[in-house]
């Protein structure tokens, strides 16, 4: 039974609702496609009284398997199975209520994106450039303001409200973006987010199949995918699994009295990822943190019912076939039932087999990080399916690397040592490396806007293992810290047409930001065109005097990274690296271009990594 707090939250409002609720409200997915590799689909019905009516399929090649009558009145799940041999075209579903016809839906099954080939997946071959879509670009200001929608204020002067950014916003910059040498995007959740507060971040949506207004349409959406595809750049959507927005229709008229974890007072999660491998664990610590909500206005969904798993893979199995996706970014990712996302992951793979996704994992210590990826390496009892995670740990050891003191596990050490740890992972390439995000403090505040520093750290992002990830402004210096998070998510000057400056242009930044900007275009494309620094192994080198060497080689060169986290400039001759330079005399400066003719010891400026590919 729910309690009468939760009774009151979500069913006061629907009352209203449902009187004013039409027949047949929605049909969710709207449309699927012929000759999917798995015949089955789950429709979700609501309209008022639906699940009072029978049902009845008009197509010979479709069979309505089970008609699921839940809690709801005002719900039907229905369960189809589609022939192999079912082909492109509408059908009617018919409802009927006492012998009499009570509402009607023409589906339709299309014929399968003839784009899928691009189903690639985001690899280490990658430069992932991360965007809050509301404060990029505003390229269509008529959709600044939606009228109906909870949230209607624009004001670019307040960090809570909507400022206006959009998905043609973004497509106008996709010069600067192929310019910065990027190959995949990676935007925050672009679903509708229809919540009455904080909206424009996205991660508490309110519709699983349609684009936020404000934002543009799906059709804009799957334009930009064309747009960057032709353009060599990828995809990758941000997912939600764990919870909805409070302004969900499922939410607000819930189709099963468990279709979120219900508790008898507002209960938080304890964000405690250890409950996943404590072996000494209490149920009730694995129960708050796993079913507690993430925050009032997001209920936890409930992840065991098998209507929700249903609903959320899909939908995103609609998005990778409707708007030709290459990944997906998992958000809260520890906040989720493991089984059910091993068994989402093998239901994406099993459709497309090379599409990637990976988790965000904001935890701390490297076992911890690694329990949440596959192979059941170190005891999690399942395979997880995800293929990498947001390398949190690696953040931790470039910062500490850049701003602590050397010492027997400090300093350069700390980055050594987090790589060393690489055993626990199944594949550590895939784990993505960033240096800030939409959440934690920006780069160039986190270094003391200390611009050596800043350059230290661009350069082992684009040369150490895994995917490198920079969020949008890092390469003009954009700073602050995250207290709170919206400091740090600030317009990109130049995105608005009443903008003063134009930082998407050399004209309008200043010296410092231009050297910043070109710093990270000339090594990010370095990087996309040398297999070297995408797939080529590494080899490191314990770190000495505060100084940290690596490799990263194939068969066709080699590429040596040195790392001084000294204060002051240092002189190391190579000789203890010989087994890598191998007779190597030369090298060249990736960044300058120049050429060291004698590389027996080498000067390394202070806080200083240089990128040397030997000659």
């Amino acid at each position: 039974m729910m309690k009468k707090a939760l009774l009151f939250l979500f069913l006061a409002i629907p009352f209203v609702l449902v009187a004013q609720m039409p027949k047949l409200e929605r049909v969710e997915p709207a449309f699927w496609w012929a000759g999917m590799k798995n015949p089955k689909l789950q429709l979700l019905v609501h309209g008022k009284d639906i699940g009072k009516t029978e049902v009845k399929i008009e197509n010979t090649d479709v069979t309505l398997e089970k008609i699921n009558r839940v809690d709801n009145p005002n719900y039907l799940f229905l369960d189809l199975l589609i022939s192999a041999n079912a082909k492109a075209g509408k059908f009617e579903i018919s409802f009927s209520y006492n012998g009499k016809k009570y509402a009607q839906y023409t589906y339709e099954l299309k014929v399968r994106n003839a784009g899928q080939q691009q189903f690639q997946g985001v690899t280490n071959k990658d430069f992932i450039y991360l965007i809050m879509p509301d404060r990029f670009a505003n390229g269509d200001s008529k959709n600044d303001v939606v009228k109906g929608m909870n949230e209607t204020a624009l004001n670019r002067d307040s960090m809570y409200y909507r400022h206006g950014g959009d998905l043609k916003g973004i497509t106008s910059k996709l010069d600067y973006l192929q310019e910065l040498g990027v190959t995949a995007l990676w935007l925050n959740p672009v679903l509708e987010n229809n919540q009455p507060k904080t909206s424009y971040h996205g991660y508490a949506n309110t519709e699983n199949y349609k684009i936020d207004p404000r934002f543009g349409t799906n059709e804009d959406y799957k334009q930009l995918v064309i747009d960057c595809h032709q353009r060599g750049i990828k995809m990758i959507k941000d997912l939600v699994h764990n919870h909805f927005g409070t302004e969900h229709f499922t939410i607000k008229d819930m189709p099963t009295k468990d279709w979120v974890h219900q508790w008898p007072n507002y209960t938080k999660t304890t964000y405690r990822e250890q409950v996943h491998f404590d072996p000494y664990v209490a149920k009730s610590d694995k129960d708050l943190m796993l079913n507690g909500w993430f925050d009032r206005h997001m209920p936890d969904l409930n992840q065991n019912n098998e209507f929700v798993k249903n609903y959320l893979t899909q939908s995103h199995i609609w998005w990778i076939e409707y708007a030709d996706l290459d990944g997906f970014r998992l958000d809260t990712y520890a906040y989720n039932d493991a089984k059910f996302m091993a068994e989402w992951g093998e239901r994406i793979i099993e459709e497309y087999p090379k599409f990637t996704f990976f988790g965000e994992t904001w935890v701390h210590g490297v076992p911890n990080q690694a329990f949440f990826t596959k192979g059941n390496k170190i005891n999690q009892g399942l395979d997880t399916q995800l293929q990498g995670v947001t390398d949190f740990q690696t953040l931790w050891g470039i910062n500490e690397a850049l701003n602590g003191k050397f010492g027997w596990t400090d300093g350069v050490v700390r980055l050594y040592n987090t790589l060393a740890n690489d055993y626990m992972y199944e594949d550590p390439t895939r784990n993505v490396v960033f240096l800030d995000n939409h959440d934690i403090s920006r780069f160039y505040s986190v270094v003391g806007e200390d611009f050596d520093k800043y350059k230290s750290g661009i350069a082992c992002l684009l040369t150490t293992r895994g995917i490198p990830q920079m969020y949008y402004g890092t390469e003009i210096l954009m700073k602050n810290y995250a207290n709170p998070d919206g400091l740090v998510r600030s317009d990109f000057a130049g995105g608005w047409p009443s903008d003063k400056m134009n930082k998407f242009v050399a004209s309008g930044r200043t010296e410092k930001e231009n050297d910043a900007f070109n710093y990270v275009k000339k090594l990010a494309n370095y990087r996309k065109n040398n297999e070297v620094l995408q797939t080529g192994k590494l080899i490191q080198f314990i770190p000495e005097d505060g100084i940290y060497v690596y490799f990263r080689y194939n068969d066709a060169k080699k590429v040596m990274m040195l790392m001084n986290g000294n204060t002051e400039a240092k002189t190391l001759k190579t000789i203890r690296f010989n087994e890598m330079i191998l007779g190597s005399k030369k090298a060249k400066n990736v960044i300058t271009d120049e050429l060291l003719n004698d590389i027996t010891q080498i000067n390394i400026p202070a806080k200083t990594t240089l990128v040397l590919e030997l000659q």
